[in-house]
């Protein structure tokens, strides 16, 4: 009888990723932007993953939004369930960095040990880490899903912020000013960092 577990992983091993990166023509990388709620961290991804589109690279992107409301909804806004959040979605995106994607994530990921777990997951070499910097009064001055307002009344608890920390990346790969810069000119600033590290004979 054929052994199915050893079977699936057979599997897995038989087409390696740097053969389907070659055929993507691209190398896959995790693009990590964390930022307060706010920043504009899912905005300056999808214009990136547009951007990206057109010249031709292959792309997924995963907004906190919509995880929380799928595979994730079963976990709490604590530092524990942000961090299972993190945990889940650092393992996803490994699936699909060995698939050959390259991934556009954005989540809040407020601490510095949640953001090394997901880093720990990844890899060094295959991490991005994008700090989505704007103020907490700008930030609450957009406000457009209106969680603000909603956390100052009490409405929503462990909020990122106000009663619940973020800690800004000691060292990230890149820092996007989305306070100071217009879209257009964050997305430049960014896809110009990007673009390098993903074309596949850019060596």
């Amino acid at each position: 009888m054929v052994n199915t577990v050893n079977t699936v992983c057979l599997m897995n091993t038989l087409i390696q990723r740097q053969a389907k990166e070659v055929l993507l023509n691209q190398r896959a990388k995790v693009i990590w932007m964390t930022g307060l709620s706010g920043s504009g961290k899912t905005t300056l991804a999808l214009y990136l993953e547009k951007l990206l589109h057109k010249k031709g690279f292959f792309t997924q992107v995963f907004d906190a939004d919509c995880l929380r409301a799928t595979l994730n909804r079963d976990l709490d806004f604590s530092i524990k369930g942000r961090t299972e959040n993190v945990r889940r979605i650092a393992e996803i995106s490994k699936i699909f960095l060995d698939a050959g994607v390259i991934v556009i994530n954005c989540f809040i990921s407020p601490t510095n040990k949640i953001r090394q777990i997901a880093k720990k997951i990844i890899g060094n070499e295959d991490f991005i880490e994008v700090y989505v910097n704007s103020s907490l009064d700008a930030c609450e001055k957009r406000d457009t899903k209106g969680l603000y307002k909603k956390a100052r009344k009490g409405l929503i608890k462990n909020f990122t912020g106000l009663d619940s920390p973020y800690e800004v990346p000691e060292n990230p790969d890149i820092e996007i000013d989305t306070e100071n810069y217009s879209i257009e000119q964050a997305v430049k600033k960014l896809s110009d960092f990007i673009i390098p590290k993903v074309t596949l004979n850019n060596e």
